[in-house]
């Protein structure tokens, strides 16, 4: 496939931590970055997903679409009690409300904290795909996280646009992904179950 458009790593840098919330959201930006000469590590921090099956359902689909590319997926903890703790007060928040973008902080936080423990100065997140999600959150989350660690940059990419969305439905099929029907958390099974 062809290069859908031209992207720019901050800083010129080849390598990159990607946060990754599922295998149909990450798999178009994966092979975009690659086609650009760059090698993404997976991060998978989501904390956010219930139940855990449904956490270990998206987690081996992204070792799946990770493995079948040489790449390295990083696992972290899964601690959902940790997370409904942190988004206490936040349940009845709408989708793109307060604690979507909470969640985000929280996400991207321990992304950037790996980050800087690990040698990645750069890190950019699959969450600027989905049309379901505010860009502006996005933005403003991964610049939060990268404001703890002066090493560590946010490439804030929108991942929406060059031809990127139809790919990815492309890859969808070629895999057989698993396509979820919620967001992740409990809080957001009710709009999804009532079609919004």
């Amino acid at each position: 496939m062809k290069k859908t458009f031209e992207i720019s790593v901050p800083g010129g840098e080849t390598k990159v931590l990607l946060h990754t919330c599922c295998a149909p959201c990450s798999s178009a930006i994966i092979e975009c970055m690659m086609q650009h000469g760059i090698t993404p590590t997976i991060y998978y921090s989501n904390p956010n997903i219930f139940p855990l099956e449904e956490y270990e359902i998206r987690k081996n689909e992204c070792t799946r679409y990770a493995t079948s590319l040489g790449l390295d997926i990083i696992d972290d903890d899964y601690d959902h009690e940790k997370w409904r703790l942190e988004m206490t007060g936040l349940e009845d928040e709408p989708e793109r409300g307060g604690r979507c973008l909470k969640c985000f902080k929280y996400r991207l936080l321990r992304t950037a904290k790996y980050a800087h423990e690990h040698g990645f100065k750069v890190m950019t997140t699959t969450l600027a795909s989905s049309r379901w999600k505010s860009l502006e959150q996005i933005e403003e989350a991964g610049a939060f996280a990268a404001s703890h660690y002066p090493d560590v940059t946010f490439w804030a990419q929108n991942w929406r646009k060059g031809g990127l969305s139809e790919r990815r439905i492309q890859i969808i099929k070629e895999y057989n992904f698993y396509n979820q029907r919620y967001c992740g958390c409990e809080y957001s099974m009710k709009p999804a179950e009532n079609g919004e």
